[in-house]
């Protein structure tokens, strides 16, 4: 009875061990895209907090949760005097500034 019933469950792990290779071979050919993934994440908050703040002239209650993501984003500092918001997420950090009426805010480099 016991042997009859690990044969049934067998079959499952076979395929979350094929899906999970198969994952992991993804994860290897898209290793740039995923590593480039965390600063695309901090720099887009970043962007669009700082245009909702200076640019949009929302307040920043507003602000916070127009940009709210998924992910979560860690040391968040918005610069009023210099109208730069840095935000931190995953490990990276990035700057966005408000340059003027017309430019709007640019990603520091």
């Amino acid at each position: 009875m016991s042997h009859h019933g690990f044969v049934r469950r067998r079959p499952f792990c076979t395929v979350w061990w094929v899906l999970l290779i198969v994952l992991l071979g993804w994860v290897w050919q898209e290793r740039v895209a995923l590593w480039a993934f965390p600063d695309i994440i901090s720099a887009y908050t970043a962007k669009e907090y700082c245009s909702c703040r200076y640019v949009m002239a929302s307040d920043a209650e507003y602000c916070h949760g127009y940009v709210k993501q998924w992910l979560p984003t860690s040391g968040f500092n918005d610069d009023v005097a210099s109208k730069r918001v840095t935000v931190g997420g995953m490990g990276r950090s990035n700057s966005a500034v408000w340059v003027g009426e017309r430019q709007g805010c640019r990603l520091d480099p």
